[in-house]
């Protein structure tokens, strides 16, 4: 994996430093979301299929007595009894947040004031098993209401788990790898960089003692040069001062 671009400077190490505590820290966010997404997702899908269950098993009678009724009735009485329906639905969506995912809501009301009042026709000329179709439907409307919700929340949950664990493989395969590398690099290069001028100043210091070193030789030089001078000068003018008086004395 390549690493980033940048300069190898202090500010850099200390920015990229910031920047993978941010994504670590966000990379464990993003994984709790994912797990706690991935609970919510496995236990509607169980309240989903135990719905839709439900569901098929109330629609299979509608079905069955649907057909009973189409078989004892004639199709013109048969459409003429469900021609003008006499309930009418109206329906509400709201929007419910779960795992920061709005989820729909649905919710219905009938038009008629008593929710019983669901046959559009007499019971002279239609059979029983028309009406027992009619009522089972009307029990299986709620809760295909509320599949539909359900189905449609699953959707929506299971997009938002994708794009969380998504950003979670990016975060823990590609960015923290990149920025750890990053931060190894530039560690290295200031380690280089350190070494480097230590050396340098211990080079310095060194041609600095050598310096020091040499000019107090040469004081100490000049200092026992000027110690040992003033007896040997004393020493010659006693020797000449000797010979001067040898050679005034008369001859015995």
């Amino acid at each position: 994996m390549e690493r980033l671009n940048v300069n190898p400077t202090r500010m850099m190490l200390t920015t990229l430093k910031k920047r993978l505590a941010t994504s670590i820290r966000g990379h464990k966010l993003l994984k709790d979301k994912r797990d706690e997404l991935m609970k919510e997702f496995l236990d509607l899908a169980r309240t989903n299929k135990e719905l839709r269950d439900e569901v098929e098993k109330q629609l299979g009678s509608v079905y069955k007595s649907f057909s009973v009724a189409s078989a004892v009735m004639s199709e013109e009485v048969l459409e003429e009894a469900l021609m003008f329906p006499k309930q009418g639905v109206e329906l509400e969506v709201g929007s419910q947040n779960v795992m920061s995912v709005d989820v729909p809501v649905f919710d219905f009301k009938t038009t008629a004031d008593d929710p019983t009042d669901i046959y559009p026709y007499g019971y002279a000329n239609t059979s029983g098993e028309l009406d027992m179709a009619i009522s089972d439907l009307s029990s299986a409307f709620p809760l295909m209401l509320n599949l539909a919700a359900k189905e449609k929340e699953a959707q929506m949950l299971a997009a938002e788990l994708e794009r969380t664990r998504r950003r979670v493989n990016a975060l823990e395969y590609v960015k923290i790898p990149q920025l750890e590398m990053t931060i190894k690099y530039i560690r290295m290069k200031l380690d280089e960089n350190e070494r480097g001028n230590q050396t340098r100043l211990m080079k310095v210091k060194d041609m600095i003692l050598e310096q020091s070193i040499k000019e107090r030789r040469e004081a100490d030089e000049r200092a026992f040069l000027e110690s040992v001078e003033p007896g040997e000068m004393a020493r010659e003018r006693r020797e000449e001062a000797v010979e001067e008086e040898t050679f005034q004395l008369p001859p015995a």
